[in-house]
């Protein structure tokens, strides 16, 4: 089993910036993708980035140039940092691990992230 949290969100004015951070824990393998997802009211669950145990990335083209993910493969912990943050980022932004040898997911109970305008 895998447990995953995240943290960091928050309500800021647009133009600046938060970070957000995700541990998981238990039963994970070497080779993973740790990830951020968002959605938004109304709206289906969208990628936002993620990050393979290998350092490849994958970001939406709406977040390119102002969200960055890192990730902590010894802590097992991913973040996102959001800079420029508009309006339209305002979202609940869910972590999640996925495992492609065992073709699972493991998602955290996500963190609001609010962005007035």
């Amino acid at each position: 089993q895998v447990q995953v949290v995240e943290s960091g969100g928050g309500l800021v004015q647009a133009g600046a910036s938060l970070r957000l951070s995700c541990a998981a824990s238990g039963s994970i393998f070497s080779s993973n993708v740790m990830g951020w997802y968002r959605q938004a009211p109304g709206k289906k669950r969208e990628l936002v980035a993620t990050m393979s145990t290998g350092g490849n990335t994958n970001y939406a083209d709406s977040v390119k140039g102002r969200f960055a993910i890192s990730r902590d493969n010894a802590k097992n912990t991913v973040y996102l940092q959001m800079n420029s943050l508009k309006p339209e980022d305002t979202a609940v932004y869910y972590c999640n691990v996925r495992i492609p040898i065992l073709v699972r997911d493991y998602w955290g109970q996500g963190t609001q992230v609010s962005v007035s305008s």
